[in-house]
């Protein structure tokens, strides 16, 4: 199709249908990846009325990347909070501050002026142990917490399900550091079993003086932070379990994740931070994060998190509204030349964010035509 000189970017006036007619298109590409949505405005065609006059511009092609994706808010929590519901009988005598993070064998909190530690394990204690009772995986727990926090050292003991001399010998040790009396029995209520080597104290269920009931001493947490959100139905199918994420962090900064978890209907392993916009049916997911220290630094605040869907890389880019649909199908550009512009058919790639990857006879720094 040629074109005369005098100016690079000509209107088209009106005339008669034929081959090679090209129709201008705008194309809009949602970030979630959907798929580009195309919005027709054609010239005038044979016995149509001339259309007001279009202004235009031109655009580099510029070379990098595009990817597509969807983005979700969400917040940054503390992991998996869970309720502490003591054993036994007696009244709360010290409390832990809330924040404060308690380690495997230390004191979480204390009961008639005892101290009641945090061991690690997946059961509760529900029994005294000592000599003479029976094997059980609570014998088991309580053996590996011993020779984890070094009280067992030089006693061979093994982690199994028999309380042996030596596991009395273990318990007296550790007595012994804790300044309690060194009886080699571990009473129902001394200990509390939680999955986790640490703890953070999320907030306090009950208060001094309290006598001991059903009801939960406190709530705790783990020490990591994690990114949850709660994606629409239809955004779904974009998380996968073990699945790569970026996080923005409430300061801007960005951190790399992993999709640990789905949970439909639930509060996720976190704070769901969503202020109660009823999200009790959706899916929660929770993020673990790359880098523990940026998130600290960042603290528990609302997040952005991205997940990429294709990608390329060292890709031709242009403005989507710098595409032509040609009669016949396939898409086109108009190069700005040194005599004025001339059509190049160019093959479609990815479209994202209202840019489109663009494969042709065009080079990067090429001047194309947009309309302004």
């Amino acid at each position: 199709m040629n074109r005369t000189p005098e100016t690079p970017v000509p209107h088209r006036p009106a005339r008669k249908k034929r081959r090679g007619t090209v129709v201008a298109v705008v194309l809009v590409a949602a970030l979630g990846g959907s798929g580009a949505l195309a919005a027709i405005r054609p010239w005038e065609r044979a016995g149509d009325a001339a259309p007001p006059p279009v202004e235009h511009g031109t655009v580099a092609v510029s070379k990098g990347s595009l990817s597509t994706g969807i983005q979700v808010g969400g917040a940054l929590a503390h992991d998996a909070p869970t309720p502490v519901v003591a054993s036994g009988r007696g009244t709360l005598t010290a409390l832990p501050a809330v924040g404060a993070v308690v380690k495997a064998g230390a004191k979480l909190y204390e009961v008639d002026g005892r101290p009641v530690v945090l061991f690690t394990g997946d059961r509760p204690m529900w029994r005294d142990l000592g000599p003479g009772v029976t094997d059980g995986a609570d014998v088991e727990q309580l053996k590996r917490n011993l020779i984890a926090l070094g009280h067992a050292d030089g006693l061979g003991l093994a982690a199994d399900r028999k309380f042996t001399r030596g596991t009395a010998t273990a318990v007296k040790r550790w007595q012994k550091a804790l300044g309690e009396k060194q009886t080699g029995q571990v009473a129902l209520g001394s200990v509390v079993m939680l999955p986790r080597t640490a703890v953070r104290v999320q907030q306090l269920g009950t208060q001094l003086g309290s006598a001991l009931g059903a009801t939960s001493v406190m709530t705790v947490t783990g020490t990591d932070l994690v990114a949850v959100v709660r994606p629409a139905d239809n955004q779904l199918s974009s998380f996968r379990p073990d699945g790569r994420v970026t996080v923005k962090l409430g300061d801007g900064s960005t951190v790399g994740g992993r999709v640990r978890s789905l949970l439909r209907g639930g509060s996720g392993d976190g704070d769901s931070g969503d202020g109660g916009d009823g999200g009790a049916d959706k899916t929660t997911v929770t993020i673990t994060l790359d880098d523990q220290r940026k998130a600290a630094g960042a603290g528990p605040s609302a997040v952005t998190v991205t997940v990429v869907g294709r990608a390329v890389s060292d890709a031709l880019v242009v403005p989507v509204t710098a595409l032509l649909a040609l009669d016949g199908g396939g898409y086109g550009v108009q190069v700005v030349t040194g005599t004025g512009t001339r059509l190049v058919r160019v093959q479609l790639g990815l479209v994202a964010d209202a840019k489109a990857q663009i494969t042709g006879d065009v080079r990067a720094g090429a001047q194309v035509v947009v309309p302004k």
